[in-house]
């Protein structure tokens, strides 16, 4: 786990009387100074969201979906047979529709069979198992497969550390900047947030054989970062 202060914009107001957002007087004399600045807090990503599933064509869309459907169910099962809890699995994609062959355009197009493409959206929170279970998802008839996208299950804590280290950069810069001008901070005036949780971006992963006789799919986790920016204004007076 670390601790990175990022981005810091700031600008010096006027030094004039101003009502401050906490409904105090910015006092005679003194100036305003306004700071924006990131804190980013990167932990071991405990959960890996992917998608899984099954396309197929048949001669009739009834027949395509009746046999996506005997797939399907095999994919489900093996989510489960490998720990996935019901709770985690939500369809994400169904679809039917027509495949055309080529006119070469000329005349109306012909259907010569359907498409059915059905998605799970999956949850897994053992990270360290995700491997295993895309090579379970193969063997069971998976052939759509996309992700991970890994995540925090509970967030806050390191948003915490954000916010933490975002005020703390804004402190050390303001101090600085007052001290370049020969001025001193006085108080925080007032503070604003934006910002939030940011996973960190995985390339597609597509099932492209059996895994039969193979050692597991190897997955690397890496690191997730919770990121937030705060806007400090800080009152600056006389040393």
């Amino acid at each position: 786990m670390s601790l990175k202060p990022l981005l810091i914009i700031a600008a010096l107001g006027a030094a004039t009387p101003a009502v401050a957002a906490d409904g105090n007087t910015i006092a005679p004399g003194n100036t305003t100074l306004s700071l924006t600045a990131e804190g980013r807090s990167t932990r071991t990503p405990d959960i890996a969201l992917f998608s899984a599933g099954v396309s197929n064509q048949g001669r009739t869309a009834a027949e395509a979906l009746a046999a996506n459907a005997a797939a399907m169910n095999q994919v489900v099962a093996a989510l489960k047979r490998a720990g996935i809890e019901g709770r985690d699995i939500q369809t994400s994609n169904l679809s039917v529709g027509p495949v055309y062959a080529n006119q070469n355009g000329t005349g109306r197009p012909k259907v010569v069979a359907y498409q059915v493409s059905n998605q799970v959206s999956v949850r897994e929170r053992k990270v360290a198992e995700l491997g295993k279970v895309l090579d379970a998802l193969v063997e069971a008839g998976a052939n759509d497969i996309n992700g991970p996208t890994f995540s925090l299950d509970a967030p806050d804590a390191a948003l915490d550390e954000a916010r933490a280290a975002a005020m703390k950069a804004a402190r050390a810069r303001a101090q600085l900047y007052a001290g370049a001008a020969g001025l001193k901070v006085v108080r925080i005036v007032s503070i604003s947030e934006s910002g939030g949780f940011i996973p960190r971006p995985q390339p597609m992963m597509m099932a492209k054989m059996a895994m039969a006789d193979a050692a597991p799919s190897p997955v690397e986790a890496g690191e997730v970062a919770s990121q937030v920016s705060v806007n400090v204004v800080f009152e600056l007076g006389p040393q």
